[in-house]
């Protein structure tokens, strides 16, 4: 897998200093535009074979995020829960509301579904927080959070998320020749 991994990276374009200085952004639309069948499979290989017979549904976290469960969930055949900001969704639904580094943010999620076994799934993790805000969520809800599928985990930036968290790709591997 990390010859896999590795080819991957060849396909996201880095951009320092965006959206603000100091921050490294990740441009995931490359690897969007051409590269599914790798990018789904990298995924799936990613989480251990116990957990895909018991998952039921991926919780897809907007808005990349929702890429990234769609595929998973296609391609195994479960269920796609969507996590959305506030007011995106019509009632009844159920938030949390949760801090960022530059302010405070809400995620919400339909009030009617039931509790299922689920993974969260998202484009990168950085400091945790979204992720965080997500299990409590699906906590709220009486979800079973089996874990976190990560294409991309930043490690340096975030401390034990209380749950296992499963990565494609981890910032330590980035080929330094592939940063713009």
């Amino acid at each position: 897998m990390m010859n896999q991994a590795h080819a991957l990276w060849s396909q996201i374009r880095t951009v320092q200093d965006f959206p603000k200085p100091g921050i490294c952004f990740y441009d995931l639309t490359p690897l969007f535009m051409s590269n599914i069948e790798p990018l789904t499979d990298a995924l799936i290989a990613s989480i251990p074979v116990d957990v895909l017979e018991n998952v039921e549904s991926f919780v897809a976290v907007e808005a990349r995020g929702f890429v990234l469960a769609s595929l998973l969930a296609q391609r195994l055949g479960k269920g796609l829960l969507l996590v959305r900001k506030a007011g995106k969704l019509p009632p009844p639904v159920v938030g949390v509301g949760y801090s960022l580094e530059y302010g405070l943010d809400r995620l919400e999620m339909s009030a009617d579904i039931k509790p299922q076994k689920v993974i969260i799934v998202d484009d990168v993790l950085a400091t945790g927080g979204t992720l965080k805000a997500v299990k409590q969520l699906m906590n709220k809800c009486n979800h079973e959070v089996l874990g976190a599928s990560i294409f991309l985990d930043l490690p340096d930036l975030h401390q034990s998320l209380g749950m296992n968290i499963w990565s494609v790709l981890d910032e330590k591997t980035r080929p330094v020749a592939e940063v713009a």
